[in-house]
């Protein structure tokens, strides 16, 4: 069953040797403008064997920052540090693509270069704290960005897209997933907006292709990927989904003209959800399956319900995962503790099998 991991694929314009993929991993260490650094390069360049990495989620302006040390993608400084990183990736002839992540209430003014209040679809406060760098502390009510500004949003992540590939990025992926601010449009739980991205559901999934419009325009749909959370149970980040067996169908089929390289999915468990959407996407749909073996994903490939699988903490403790399952090798434990911030330790000394 593992064979379906090691055929070759085509993603958009990227090339894949297999389908056995990195998930983005919030890892907090950044300086603290947010620039990547060679030991950032170093701990992307350990894992170029997967079939993709699709980086932590990197802020596309000042406002998009929602946790300390998380990396930018808005300043030639931005530029120049991921420049270190795909540079590294590709010597080591991995492929690259950078998410894109704006957080929107799910942040705290001690976290942003600014210091100013969140912005969201609509002034509502989300319950729970966030780490700051003094602490835990709770989450502020946002502010409502203007019609004016969500256009401005919009041309953020146009911008962003452009840096990342002057960054030497093959692609990038748009974070709508896991209660950030493109979903946060998606649910009146969060977007309670009365002009032309709130109430109806072509309203409320405006901004969702607005930006996926924008940067496919900029950069090329075949390097612009989405992901997306759907049926998600947990209220990832106090967000409540109302209607997706509605909402996400209805989403799919507004982003599916865009002929984007492929959909990301972070597997919520509502089977019957995924099977529409499998059925829905016209291009590559690649499948975040959180806490499954490494047999259960390669089956999900196998039986056509996804073209590629994405693995995160496994990825993160194994730089060499790629090498360990096809050898069948024991993997290592990761560490919780130094996943996020601090330096070298729980990061780049991982050791390979080999080692």
């Amino acid at each position: 069953m593992l064979n379906a991991l090691w055929n070759p694929t085509v993603v958009g314009e990227i090339s894949l040797p297999h389908r056995l993929a990195m998930a983005p991993l919030t890892r907090s260490r950044a300086t603290p403008d947010g620039v990547q650094t060679e030991l950032n390069a170093e701990y992307y360049a350990q894992r170029a064997s997967h079939a993709l990495i699709i980086t932590e989620g990197t802020q596309p302006s000042a406002d998009g920052q929602g946790y300390p040390v998380t990396p930018g993608i808005y300043t030639e400084e931005h530029i120049a540090g991921w420049r270190k990183v795909t540079d590294a990736v590709h010597k080591a002839d991995g492929r690259i693509v950078i998410q894109l992540m704006h957080t929107g209430r799910i942040s705290h003014p001690d976290n942003t270069p600014h210091h100013r209040q969140p912005v969201a679809p609509s002034a509502i406060k989300p319950a729970g704290q966030t780490f700051t760098p003094s602490g835990l502390q709770e989450m502020p009510e946002p502010r409502e960005l203007s019609t004016e500004e969500v256009a401005a949003t919009v041309d953020d992540f146009r911008r962003a897209a452009a840096a990342a590939i002057a960054a030497g990025a093959d692609g990038v992926e748009i974070h709508g997933a896991n209660g950030y601010l493109v979903n946060q449009f998606l649910f009146p739980s969060a977007n309670q907006r009365t002009d032309q991205y709130g109430g109806s559901l072509d309203n409320r999934i405006r901004f969702a292709v607005e930006v996926a419009t924008a940067v496919a325009d900029e950069i090329g749909a075949g390097r612009t990927g989405i992901r997306l959370s759907p049926g998600n149970p947990f209220k990832l980040n106090d967000l409540a989904e109302s209607d997706p067996h509605e909402l996400y169908p209805h989403l799919l089929r507004a982003l599916a003209p865009l002929n984007l390289a492929y959909l990301h999915i972070g597997h919520g468990g509502d089977e019957e959800l995924l099977f529409t959407l499998r059925k829905l996407w016209p291009t590559t749909l690649i499948l975040n399956r959180a806490g499954a073996d490494i047999a259960t994903r390669a089956k999900d490939i196998e039986e056509g319900l996804a073209d590629v699988v994405t693995v995160g903490t496994m990825a993160l403790a194994n730089p060499d995962l790629v090498e360990r399952v096809r050898s069948g090798a024991p993997l290592n434990t990761p560490d919780p503790a130094t996943f996020y911030g601090g330096g070298a330790a729980g990061y780049t000394d991982y050791p390979t099998h080999a080692a």
